[in-house]
C-alpha cells in the first residue's frame, strides 16, 4: 500500500489523495531587453502558455509581446522580433551559456544567443520515466484485449510459466538427491560440496554466454539456465535438511530395530522436508526472477520477452505492467507452496 501511495503521489494519479508538486501548467511571462544589430536597445515581454498540449490560447499575443506555447516538462526556444539579441531578462543581464530564474521556470541562453524557457518541472515523474497507475491499468486492459507482439497475454505468461516449471522441476529432481547424498555420505560431501559451494554464489545471468554456446538460443538453453538457477539452491536445502536431523532420533530408530532404509524413509526424509520446502520456495523465486534474463535471447513469447521488447521502444507502461505481473504471479506461486508445505509437512516447527 505504501508503494502504491508513493507511486501515485509521484505520478499525479487520481487514485491517491496527496501528490508531490507537479510541473507548472498555466500562463506566465517575463520581460527582456534586446539589442539590435545597430546597437539599439528595446524592451519587451514574452508571454508563455504551458500546458499538456502545448497550445497557445486565443488572445495571448499582442503587438508588443512575444507569445509562445510549450508542452509541460519541455523546453522552448524563443525567437525575438527582428532577430534581436537579448541582453537582460527581468532586469538581470544574461550571456550565452547563462541562465536567469524567472517566475514558474528558468530562462537560459544558448551558445548562439537564443533564449530558451524551461517551465518548473516539480517533483512528479514524466510518464516516459514512470507512468501513473491508471496508465498501467489501461495498458493492461489493452494488452488483454489485443495481445502484444502477435501473442495474447496468456500465451506470454504461459510460456514463462512452462519454462520456469521445467527448469525448477529438473533442478529439484537433480538437486534433492545430490543434497541427500552429500548429507548422508562423507565421500559425496568431499567431492561435491566444493562444487556446490563454488557455483552457489555465481549469478545465473553470468552463465548466459556459456549456456548459449553449449545449448543454443532456443528453448533448451532457457530451460538449462533455469535448471542451473534452481539446482544449487535445492542441493544446499536438501543437504541442510539431512544434516539438521537430530542424531537422537536416528539412535532411537536403530534401538527399535529399524533398518537403514526405514530410517531414511521414516526419520531423515520427514525431518528434512521443511528445509527442502524452504529451499524450493527460494529456488522458485530465483527461477521466476531469472526467466526475464532467460527470455532475453531469441524468445518469441514470455513475460520477460514482453518487458524487453517494450523497453526497446520506451513503452514504460508495458514494462511496469510486466514487472507487476511477474511479481504477482511469483507471489501467488509462493503462497501456493506455503499452502502445500502446511498440508504436506504439518509437523514443521514441532520438534
Amino acid at each position: 500500500m505504501v508503494i502504491f501511495l508513493l507511486w501515485g503521489a509521484f505520478t499525479g494519479s487520481r487514485l491517491v489523495p496527496l501528490h508531490v508538486p507537479g510541473p507548472f501548467a498555466g500562463e506566465t511571462s517575463f520581460t527582456y531587453q534586446s539589442e539590435s544589430e545597430g546597437g539599439q536597445l528595446s524592451d519587451g515581454r514574452v508571454r508563455i502558455a504551458v500546458g499538456p498540449d502545448g497550445a497557445l490560447p486565443a488572445g495571448a499575443e499582442t503587438s508588443e509581446d512575444v507569445a509562445v506555447a510549450v508542452q509541460s516538462g519541455r523546453n522552448k526556444l524563443i525567437q525575438l522580433p527582428d532577430d534581436a539579441r537579448a541582453v537582460s531578462v527581468n532586469g538581470t543581464g544574461i550571456a550565452p551559456g547563462g541562465a536567469v530564474p524567472v517566475e514558474d521556470g528558468t530562462v537560459s541562453m544558448t551558445a548562439k544567443g537564443t533564449l530558451s524557457f524551461a517551465a518548473e518541472r516539480g517533483l512528479q515523474m514524466e510518464p516516459i520515466w514512470l507512468p501513473s497507475p491508471e496508465a498501467v491499468v489501461g495498458r493492461f486492459i489493452e494488452v488483454m484485449a489485443n495481445g502484444y507482439q502477435n501473442h495474447s497475454l496468456w500465451e506470454h505468461i504461459g510460456a514463462s510459466l512452462l519454462r520456469v516449471l521445467a527448469g525448477f522441476s529438473l533442478g529439484a529432481l537433480v538437486g534433492i538427491p545430490l543434497g541427500y547424498a552429500m548429507g548422508l555420505s562423507g565421500w559425496f560431501r568431499g567431492w561435491f560440496d566444493p562444487i556446490v559451494e563454488f557455483m552457489r554464489p555465481v549469478p545465473p545471468l553470468a552463465l548466459i554466454p556459456l549456456v548459449i554456446i553449449w545449448f543454443g538460443i532456443w528453448e533448451t538453453g532457457k530451460v538449462v539456465l533455469l535448471f542451473l538457477a534452481a539446482l544449487w539452491v535445492m542441493a544446499i536445502a536438501a543437504r541442510a535438511g539431512v544434516s539438521g536431523v537430530r542424531i537422537s532420533k536416528i539412535h532411537a530408530a536403530y534401538s527399535l530395530g529399524a533398518s537403514k532404509w526405514q530410517i531414511l524413509r521414516h526419520v531423515i526424509v520427514p525431518n528434512s522436508l521443511p528445509e527442502i520446502f524452504t529451499g524450493a520456495r527460494v529456488a522458485m523465486g530465483v527461477c521466476w526472477g531469472t526467466v526475464v534474463a532467460a527470455e532475453l535471447v531469441a524468445a518469441q513469447m514470455g513475460a520477460g520477452m514482453m518487458i524487453i521488447a517494450a523497453a526497446k521502444f520506451q513503452l514504460t507502461d508495458i514494462v511496469m505492467m510486466g514487472i507487476i505481473l511477474i511479481g504477482l504471479i511469483g507471489f501467488g506461486i509462493d503462497m501456493l507452496m506455503r499452502q502445500a508445505e502446511s498440508r504436506l509437512v504439518p509437523w514443521k516447527g514441532r520438534g
